[in-house]
């Protein structure tokens, strides 16, 4: 009878053994005195540590982890008695080689109950970080994040438009990022290691931006005291940025084609010319097309400019970029401000979402930033965004009904289509595709407010 139960007890322990060397998981076991007493076969394998080399040693010297010392899940069950589970961190493999793991902790018990160690099941998650890598490279460019198709097109050229010489011409609205674009290509090209040299040719009047850019000797006005280089000169061996091109004057832009032609300027008071070697980048919010069939922009320059052309899409069609774009700054305030803000809650996002936009980006950026100002933790919510985003719904009597992620979005984007529409409720309800008795249903249970007349109403009577 003993040995029948010997042989019961060894078929139950052998089925154990079994499945803790045959599953995926890395296994280990530790006594009161953090001795490694079990080691299984994807422990070997993950860690590339042999069995036999771990067995008796405490784990903190097998284990070299983001997660040893104050920070060990081990410990903290075995202080607490309860599990921990799914914690991320990473172990040093014997080779160095860094591998992202998530692990799981339970206390060791033996028959009388007694805590005799702890268990910890760790699991590689080097696959699942490399397609997360995959991903995050598809809709990150340096700096640049974006899954939007319009910005994907552009990625795509990014590569080759970086290691080309040629002079590159950004346009797009204010807002849309074209100094961060501009940026990128610089830390993209051979070109990485020199300085970028950013101007905003609007920001500066003509006599003052001509100095800033060229340069000038000692004596070539009143207060020259001293040789002073000019950006292009600074922008040697690496990139100028002139922003906002279409706002220079007609005489300045004779001495930036020249610069583009010859790659060369003369300095203010200067007898000989100089010459750069910086690549150009300039960007502009205008038409220039439209500027130089009105005579405002030299033809010429037009040309020599509109090498490589980047057009940046407004946030307003590419708006499957705003939760990506508010995780970037959220991201981003969170290390500036040392604050730990979750993230957005469904409700802020959808007003965010049905938004127009006209400030582009740099909209977006500045309204997480002053949430960050009105929101100290946890989330940022509708309360704590801008007065112009909450206005036309909050204020309304159906209020507290509203604050639903779908009934947030339909608000703000019938307002936002009956403003572009002049509140002609036929035209809005033909840009959003639905029928305009469905429109006023709409309209009337969000209680979006409406002048008397509308915009076809008006226009009848100014013909009238």
């Amino acid at each position: 009878m003993r040995g029948r139960n010997k042989n019961r007890k060894a078929l139950a322990v052998a089925p154990t053994e079994t499945i803790l060397e045959s599953i995926s998981d890395g296994v280990f076991t530790v006594d009161m005195d953090w001795r490694i007493t079990s080691f299984n076969r994807a422990a070997e394998e993950i860690t590339g540590v042999p069995r036999e080399e771990a067995i008796e040693r405490r784990c903190s010297d097998v284990f070299r982890s983001s997660m040893c010392g104050e920070d060990c899940a081990l410990q903290q069950t075995l202080k607490t008695g309860k599990p921990v589970i799914g914690k991320s961190g990473y172990i040093i493999k014997a080779d160095g080689t860094r591998i992202p793991i998530s692990i799981s902790t339970a206390v060791l018990k033996d028959g009388r109950g007694q805590v005799v160690g702890g268990a910890e099941t760790f699991r590689d998650l080097s696959e699942i970080e490399a397609l997360r890598r995959e991903l995050e490279g598809r809709s990150r460019v340096g700096d640049l994040v974006s899954r939007s198709p319009l910005m994907q097109k552009v990625f795509e050229v990014l590569p080759a438009i970086a290691t080309s010489p040629s002079t590159v011409l950004i346009l797009g609205e204010t807002g849309t990022g074209k100094e961060l674009m501009a940026r990128t290509i610089h830390d993209l090209s051979p070109r990485r290691d020199g300085p970028f040299i950013a101007v905003n040719c609007g920001a500066l009047p003509d006599t003052l931006l001509e100095s800033e850019l060229f340069g000038y000797k000692a004596g070539a006005f009143t207060g020259a005291n001293k040789d002073k280089p000019g950006r292009f000169a600074l922008a040697t061996g690496g990139t100028i940025f002139l922003d906002e091109i279409g706002d220079i004057s007609p005489a300045l832009q004779i001495r930036l084609l020249r610069v583009l032609q010859e790659r060369s300027y003369e300095p203010l008071g200067a007898t000989q010319s100089e010459t750069t070697d910086a690549r150009i980048i300039v960007a502009t919010n205008k038409n220039l097309r439209d500027l130089t069939r009105r005579g405002v922009f030299r033809e010429d320059l037009y040309y020599r400019i509109n090498v490589i052309r980047v057009q940046l899409p407004p946030l307003r069609r590419r708006k499957e970029d705003i939760p990506l774009l508010v995780e970037d700054f959220i991201d981003r305030f969170n290390r500036i401000q040392r604050k730990a803000i979750q993230g957005i809650n469904a409700e802020a996002l959808s007003l965010l979402m049905a938004h127009h936009w006209p400030g582009n980006i740099r909209e977006l950026a500045n309204i997480i930033e002053r949430s960050f100002i009105m929101c100290n933790q946890g989330f940022i919510d509708i309360v704590h965004l801008p007065d112009e985003l909450t206005a036309h719904i909050t204020s309304t009597p159906h209020g507290n009904n509203v604050r639903s992620a779908h009934d947030l979005l339909d608000a703000q984007a019938i307002r936002t289509a009956l403003e572009r529409n002049n509140f002609n409720r036929l035209a809005t309800a033909k840009e959003l595709g639905i029928h305009k008795t469905t429109l006023f249903r709409r309209i009337k249970k969000l209680g979006i407010h409406l002048p008397e007349t509308d915009g076809r109403t008006s226009r009848r009577q100014t013909k009238e």
